[in-house]
């Protein structure tokens, strides 16, 4: 399988790319730096043309959005600014939309194409123990951009699912997490591999527990 990950230079971007190679699938890694395989920054149209006709006429058999901040961990309601909002929003959700929308021709190419969206458990409007709101807000918008996409991609044969990585110890989710990276990567490539047409429009766990909206 060819195999996108956008965010691929550190954390569960590069685990899952690392995983997925030593599986024998080709993958083609982003970072916004220029540090991975592919330059692309998401949020950046010219970007996404740019990365799409690198990839023109190459099947992708599946899209992982990961590419995400995390730009007010910790900070106080005080603190906030509209640079925060906007970043945020601009990587978090409009960078998946925009991903997406670049390479849906070279999804369709594919026998059986699937978009992967790694949102957060912080996107369930079931959990509000305040703080974080632009991080809230813009995985919680990740998830109904991933849960409208399945809808419209259904009938193209594109399934799409959206997933919480676990409280994972890496750069973004800090020492204190729950997991090891290695862990969240292995159990997001076996959800996966069991996402279908039928199962499209899913928002679970990286160990497979459906998690509430």
């Amino acid at each position: 399988m060819h195999i996108v990950i956008t965010g691929a230079n550190r954390g569960i971007g590069l685990e899952m790319a690392t995983q997925l190679s030593s599986q024998g699938h080709e993958v083609t890694g982003t970072s916004r730096d220029g540090s991975g395989p592919a330059q692309l920054d998401v949020t950046d149209p010219a970007a996404q043309a740019r990365f799409a006709s690198e990839l023109e006429g190459r099947p992708v058999d599946l899209l992982v959005c990961n590419a995400g901040v995390y730009l007010d961990k910790g900070m106080a309601l005080e603190d906030y600014t509209a640079e925060i909002w906007s970043q945020s929003l601009a990587v978090n959700v409009t960078g998946v939309f925009l991903t997406v929308q670049a390479l849906l021709p070279n999804l369709r190419q594919a026998d059986a194409p699937k978009i992967a969206i790694i949102s957060s458990q912080m996107a369930s409007h079931a959990r509000a123990p305040g703080g974080s709101y632009a991080y809230r807000a813009s995985k919680a918008a990740a998830l109904n951009v991933g849960r409208n996409l399945a809808t419209d991609l259904r009938p193209k044969g594109i399934a799409v699912g959206i997933y919480h990585p676990g409280w994972v110890r890496t750069d973004m989710g800090g020492d204190q997490g729950d997991i090891c990276v290695e862990d969240a990567a292995r159990g997001l490539i076996e959800e996966v591999e069991v996402l279908t047409l039928g199962t499209t429009g899913c928002f679970h766990t990286w160990d497979g527990r459906i998690h509430p909206y």
